[in-house]
């Protein structure tokens, strides 16, 4: 297992929140000196349904959600310290029953 990060050094933050679903879901980006871009962010609760232009790996910093990736039936749950990854041109369904669920979205190539 991946360890997730409790920092993340040397980025430029952007201050203008990502906001969805009234609020329900928010989160901003950090831009890498490599270029690469990732979002912080914190789901409360609720279940969402996100797409995915870039595929994506979502690191589950705190808190519990449960996981439906398009295309599948199978309903994984992901807490504190565990990650899943979803395809470029797809998309995710992902509930979270109490509590705030924190994350880390990482866009791969």
């Amino acid at each position: 297992m991946t360890q997730i990060p409790t920092e993340i050094s040397h980025v430029t933050a952007v201050t203008k929140a990502n906001i969805y679903f009234d609020g329900k879901v928010v989160s901003h980006s950090i831009l890498l000196p490599d270029g690469a871009k990732k979002t912080l962010g914190l789901i409360y609760p609720g279940s969402y349904h996100f797409g995915t232009a870039q595929a994506e790996r979502m690191e589950i910093v705190a808190g519990t959600c449960q996981v439906t990736v398009d295309g599948s039936n199978a309903v994984q749950t992901y807490q504190g310290g565990q990650s899943f990854e979803v395809p470029a041109d797809s998309g995710f369904q992902i509930a979270v029953a109490e509590g705030i669920c924190e994350y880390i979205c990482s866009f791969l190539d």
